[in-house]
């Protein structure tokens, strides 16, 4: 009976889709914001030779450039003036957050409301330009030193010049990109920096199935490989699917109140806990923290590659956290599991729910309110984000592991899924959502329509 209720609710809504005349817009604001950043991503960066770039990249593909480049809808490899994305902009808010639980100054400064969310902002930006420079200058640096004496430098005039135009052009585009994403936020639907980052894996989408099933075609993948792939695919679509709706129903009951009879009757809500509470922010925030250094130690070791130790010592480090490579799958582990527990404490404080709760005379059947509803709250929530934890652990490094086991060139693994399929399901909740207060709106206008029609 309920399905059939939503699915009456999701057509009739539908059917008011050409009337939403104000989600049209935010639609066709999103979509044109996109298609900027696409733009973007084919604009190179000044002084460099696309050709020499382009051999060069071809050398480093399966490493750790390559996931980058996934993330960054291949700019990174046209080297483009946002090849950095939106990563400085993410790992900056990580280091915020991170300083907010454990500064009291900071923890102040989130509880004064709007003026003190700018504040941290504005911290944010700061934390975004410096360390958008330090990645622009090692990759400015490492540009000059790639290819010399084999295949040709991708630098045409090597020099400060050309450092610190690329250190310009790429805190400009990420800044660029921050401000794009704020705005998408604000005028358009769903959250704007992820769909940055998903706009630029689906962008990557065709190149992987077209290598894919090239393979196939000249035979250097078997048909059962691809079959392989593609039923993985499914399976960890419908996975995902499955355990973004997952929830742990918390049973709430209100004091017995009199009814229009006269009979008394308690109330009974439920409050929903997500098994996965944290989203899609975990991968996007631990790979984010491998990501920025690994691209610059790539970078770098390209410079100084068999100049000194410490050049070697650099290439050494690449090379164990290459992607799929034991190390990287352990610190991306950890890094998911930390941001698991760390941003679902960020998002549901059990202390304040409980307190709401007993303010409005609402209560747990067999637990106290009060602090005894907190502890409750947290072992709960505790529970669940283990699950969830293992969840996305497992949805983001089993499908990479089994493709860097098999050596197959198909980039769009189980983070990437995880983050499109997430996003999309947000946005296509909120497009529902600005359709239901479209149709309430119309039956509230139609409601007072009549009322002065009465009188």
């Amino acid at each position: 009976m309920a399905s059939a209720a939503e699915q009456m609710a999701a057509n009739i809504s539908l059917a008011n889709f050409a009337k939403a005349t104000d989600l049209k817009k935010r639609l066709w604001f999103t979509l044109g914001a996109l298609i900027v950043f696409r733009l973007l991503s084919f604009v190179p960066l000044p002084g460099i030779d696309p050709r020499s770039l382009q051999a060069l990249f071809d050398t480093t593909k399966g490493g750790v450039l390559d996931f980058f480049n996934m993330f960054s809808g291949g700019s990174l490899q046209r080297m483009s003036i946002i090849a950095v994305g939106v990563m400085p902009y993410i790992t900056a808010s990580i280091v915020v957050q991170l300083a907010t639980s454990m500064s009291p100054t900071l923890g102040a400064l989130k509880k004064e409301g709007e003026t003190g969310r700018k504040k941290l902002n504005q911290y944010t930006r700061y934390g975004t330009v410096f360390l958008c420079a330090i990645q622009g200058y090692f990759i400015s640096v490492g540009l000059e030193g790639w290819g010399q004496g084999s295949t040709g430098s991708a630098v045409i005039d090597p020099g400060l010049a050309f450092r610190l135009s690329t250190v310009i052009t790429l805190i400009g585009g990420t800044m660029f990109l921050m401000w794009l994403g704020e705005q998408i936020t604000s005028r358009g639907i769903g959250n704007g920096v992820s769909l940055i980052i998903m706009a630029g894996i689906v962008a990557q989408l065709p190149t992987s199935l077209s290598q894919i099933f090239e393979g196939g075609r000249t035979g250097t993948m078997p048909a059962f490989e691809i079959i392989a792939i593609l039923l993985l695919t499914a399976a960890l679509v419908l996975g995902i699917c499955f355990m973004e709706r997952a929830q742990r129903r918390v049973l709430i009951q209100y004091p017995k109140r009199q009814t229009a009879r006269g009979q008394m009757q308690a109330e009974r809500s439920h409050l929903p806990l997500k098994i996965n509470t944290a989203g899609v922010i975990p991968p996007i925030f631990a790979s984010s923290l491998l990501l920025m250094p690994l691209t610059i130690a790539q970078f770098a070791g390209n410079r100084v590659q068999g100049e000194s130790r410490w050049g070697d010592l650099i290439i050494t480090i690449t090379q164990w956290l290459q992607h799929g490579a034991p190390l990287y799958m352990a610190l991306y582990a950890g890094g998911i599991i930390f941001f698991c527990f760390f941003y679902t404490a960020v998002v549901f404080n059990p202390e304040e729910t409980a307190e709401n709760l007993k303010r409005y005379g609402g209560f747990i059947p067999g637990i106290r309110p009060g602090k005894r509803t907190e502890e409750y709250l947290d072992y709960v929530l505790t529970r669940i984000t283990v699950v969830g934890a293992a969840y996305l652990t497992i949805i983001c490094l089993v499908p990479e592991f089994l493709i860097a086991k098999a050596g197959i060139n198909f980039r769009l693994g189980g983070t990437s899924l995880l983050i499109v399929v997430n996003v999309t399901m947000d946005t296509v909740t909120q497009i529902q959502s600005h359709l239901i207060a479209h149709q309430y709106g119309d039956l509230i206008k139609k409601a007072k329509l009549k009322g002065g029609i009465r009188r």
